[in-house]
């Protein structure tokens, strides 16, 4: 059976799977269902490009297996015929089809894939912390800056199951610091995550909560639908001030450390509720204020509020001179990309560490490029920079 490495039937969207798809569907052609069901796939025109690279990716298998061997192309052939005891390639592994692109892709069965998806990881995570924090389940509040964080614990294999809460959809003005292209406009920021998270491992386990975090939503998205599947840990970059303060109030009831990239100055914000179960919130800086409180602030009183949570006196010169200018030159708070990457890789850092036991204290830190990277002098005038290119 060749049909896979035919040219592949052009396929078209329905607004429906542009925007909302974000499953995967994994078919396993050894068994009579599997097989039945991707001749079905093959069929019915939605497959616009199949990658089948289970060769390379089983050659990699085995040189991790055993790194000292030194593997010759009839040894490496070998060994495959050995892994597959008999199976013809296309009928070995795991296909996976993404409804919203209309790729099909061949990859390992969830064992190998994982051991070399994460061979690179050791020994910076050795095999039994990689087990560790597969079993992990991690959940991201904000898919604007918390995508970087998400994206990063995924491909960094930091938590095997995830839930992804937004509300918002990807606009334009989004793509000066989020992950995504112009064909990802209109997408919901959660269903964009959890699609790029799974084309790096379709084995991972995701929910999305595409109405983001709400009265009715916040039970189940702290302990699942059946009430006994528990966060571990919590990052939490949203906007909406209530789901901020609701959220830290349902991790400390149920002792979850809270994570928060303010995407300013480098700050990482640590809020260790699984150690100290009475912690005020924000560190006390709101004065134990409440959700219940916060529902009934004004606008003026929500800013305030804002401000205490992220240290106003510690804020960037460029964050503190455009907070009066939000709503008149500027239609929102100035994020830069570099500083949400920075921020993505500071709560992956530390959310693989405390899932691995170590003791990272709540607190706060500032990672400030501005001043672990400081200028040596004034800035170069324009003119020189022009001066210097006309020499060049």
């Amino acid at each position: 059976m060749v049909w896979h490495r035919s040219v592949p039937r052009p396929v078209v969207l329905t607004p429906g799977a542009a925007t909302s798809h974000f499953r995967p569907e994994l078919l396993d052609p050894s068994s009579p269902e599997g097989l039945r069901d991707l001749e079905a796939l093959a069929a019915s025109g939605s497959v616009s490009a199949v990658h089948d690279t289970i060769d390379d990716q089983l050659d990699e298998l085995t040189r991790c297996e055993d790194p000292a061997v030194a593997h010759s192309t009839s040894s490496l052939a070998a060994s495959r015929r050995r892994i597959c005891d008999g199976t013809p390639l296309w009928r070995w592994g795991t296909w996976v089809f993404y409804p919203w692109n209309g790729r099909l892709v061949h990859v390992l069965p969830r064992e190998g894939f994982q051991r070399v998806r994460s061979d690179r990881n050791r020994n910076k995570i050795d095999r039994v912390q990689q087990r560790t924090l597969r079993e992990r389940r991690i959940g991201v509040i904000g898919l604007s800056v918390g995508n970087s964080a998400a994206v990063t614990l995924a491909m960094e294999g930091v938590g095997g199951s995830f839930r992804l809460a937004d509300f918002d959809t990807v606009g334009l003005s989004n793509l000066n610091r989020l992950r995504a292209g112009v064909g990802d406009l209109g997408v919901s920021k959660a269903v964009l995550s959890a699609r790029q998270m799974f084309e790096i491992d379709p084995y991972l386990d995701i929910e999305v909560f595409q109405g983001g975090l709400t009265e009715e939503s916040i039970g189940p998205f702290f302990d699942g639908v059946d009430g006994t599947r528990p966060l571990d840990l919590l990052v939490e970059e949203c906007d909406t001030v209530w789901a901020k303060v609701a959220a830290r109030e349902y991790a400390r009831d149920r002792g979850i450390p809270v994570l928060m990239d303010a995407n300013d100055r480098g700050l990482l914000d640590v809020e260790r509720f699984d150690l100290e179960p009475h912690r005020p919130l924000f560190h006390g800086r709101t004065d134990g204020s409440t959700s219940s409180d916060i529902a009934r602030m004004n606008r003026s009183e929500l800013l305030s509020f804002l401000l205490a949570v992220v240290d106003e006196p510690r804020l960037s010169p460029a964050m503190r001179d455009a907070l009066g200018e939000v709503g008149r030159s500027l239609s929102s708070w100035p994020q830069l990309a570099s500083g949400v990457m920075l921020g993505g890789a500071l709560v992956a850092d530390t959310a693989r560490r405390i899932l691995l036991g170590e003791l990272i204290p709540s607190g706060r830190t500032y990672i400030d490029l501005d001043e672990l990277i400081p200028a040596v002098g004034p800035q170069i005038a324009p003119a020189f920079v022009r001066a210097m290119e006309v020499v060049r």
